[in-house]
């Protein structure tokens, strides 16, 4: 099925689909979900249950080039500060909606670079999660760390404040690659980050990379590959690069003639997937892997992986809560993102009142198709018995949409009795299998290819 003229045929080449990260997916969020709804979805968390909190630091020191995330460059301190303020303004809002006895399973700082932040700002920080929810006694606490941007006082910071998972982008080791995509990391600054993050007893490890990259090659991608090994994260994400320079202007930046073809991009990634399954990685979804005792790999195993806005988790907390400028929070209700722009959030927050500017309010069939293409996402298949249960559709309904999907794809998946499955040759067909689940119009959203 990876023959590079079936996938052709079946418009994979071509086709530009969501990671689906969501259902819906964020394009598709309107303005109907503001402060009020938000508000009251805090409110309706039950008492006693652990829920999961991110928090967006906007700001880099540098902006890379090849990176589409909201994000804005300082070299001053001060903006850093002053949005510090607004964080915990914004955290003690939410903190007086929520129920005492709230616990944290999951806490996780992104960007944005959040370890630009002094060792002061980290404590500040930490102490105002602090007073909003104490964390769970299974809680897992992550940091993204740019290696460029740490040092031993703010591991410290970070040590002391709990953190037991770091996460690191290496991108790519490929000095010449590094330099078209505006991100120079050498090997020996990632490898001394590591072990400064290793030598304060935070054992756990996250790395990302990309494949499809400006002149990258299967030899390229094999040697930074191996050099990210000698590593031993525990848990690593392969993403597909995606060139948006629509939406990401500094992407214009980058050479769109010297990215690789999709079928070009296959091999990279094929050429990543043999290393990490050679090295005893399990592989978890469409474009992570991890160690066989990482919770990724255990909830794989237990059938209870899960995918949000950071990717694949293990974490069970129903409400995901995004604190910061575009923070996107879940709720067994809908959605709801924050104003985008750091300045109109700030603004909301100094008013007192949440900076909810979009969202969505889950109705009709929303929340079982989010759970048949979450399925796909995570087990490359949907469980008829599940569905039906969960959300009372009739099996002839649900076994009429995978027959529609199955034709879609020339009756390349695996259909039966008890569900739909696509089969490990179809794998790099899984995003187009979801959208095949999803009812929203697609036709305008601006994504990334599917390879």
């Amino acid at each position: 099925m990876t023959d590079t003229t079936q996938l052709a045929r079946l418009g994979l080449f071509d086709a530009k689909v969501p990671r689906y990260t969501s259902y819906p997916t964020a394009p598709h969020f309107g303005h109907d979900v503001g402060p009020g709804e938000f508000s009251s979805w805090i409110k309706q968390i039950p008492a006693g249950s652990a829920v999961s909190l991110y928090i967006h630091v906007p700001f880099c020191r540098r902006l890379c080039w090849f990176c589409a995330c909201r994000t804005q460059g300082t070299q001053s301190d001060a903006p850093v500060a002053a949005y510090l303020k607004t964080l915990q303004a914004e955290l003690a809002m939410l903190g007086d909606l929520l129920p005492d006895d709230v616990s944290l399973s999951r806490l996780h700082w992104g960007g944005g670079t959040p370890t630009l932040l002094s060792p002061s700002m980290m404590t500040d920080l930490a102490g105002a999660i602090a007073d909003v929810a104490p964390f769970h006694p299974d809680a897992e606490f992550s940091v993204e760390i740019d290696p460029n941007e740490i040092d031993g006082p703010r591991l410290d910071a970070l040590a002391a404040a709990g953190m037991n998972r770091a996460s690191i982008g290496v991108q790519d080791f490929d000095p010449e690659i590094q330099k078209t995509i505006g991100r120079i990391q050498s090997y020996e600054v990632t490898r001394d980050a590591v072990d400064m993050i290793r030598d304060r007893g935070v054992r756990s490890l996250n790395a990302d990379i990309l494949f499809g990259l400006p002149d990258q090659s299967p030899a390229r991608m094999a040697e930074s590959v191996e050099k990210l090994l000698s590593l031993r994260p525990d848990r690593v994400a392969l993403y597909g690069y995606a060139h948006v320079p629509w939406m990401a202007k500094r992407q214009q930046l980058i050479p769109s003639d010297k990215l690789p073809r999709p079928d070009e991009r296959l091999a990279l990634f094929e050429t990543a997937r043999r290393l990490f399954l050679w090295d005893q990685y399990d592989e978890i979804g469409i474009d992570h892997f991890a160690l066989r005792d990482d919770g990724l790999s255990v909830a794989r195993r237990e059938g209870r992986l899960r995918r949000n806005f950071q990717g694949y988790t293990d974490d069970r907390a129903a409400a995901l809560i995004g604190v910061g400028a575009s923070s996107i929070s879940r709720f067994p209700q809908g959605y709801a993102q924050n104003a985008p722009a750091t300045g109109a959030h700030t603004g909301k927050i100094r008013d007192g009142q949440f900076s909810t500017t979009r969202g969505h309010a889950f109705a009709g069939d929303d929340r079982m198709r989010a759970r048949m293409i979450e399925a796909l996402m995570c087990d490359f298949r949907i469980d008829t018995a599940e569905i039906t249960r969960d959300f009372g559709i009739g099996p002839d309904r649900l076994q009429a949409m995978f027959a529609d999907a199955n034709r879609q794809f020339d009756n390349l998946l695996e259909v039966t009795g008890n569900g739909i499955a696509i089969p490990r040759a179809a794998r790099p067909l899984t995003r187009m299998v979801a959208r095949a689940f999803d009812a929203y119009d697609l036709s305008h959203a601006g994504h990334s290819s599917a390879i």
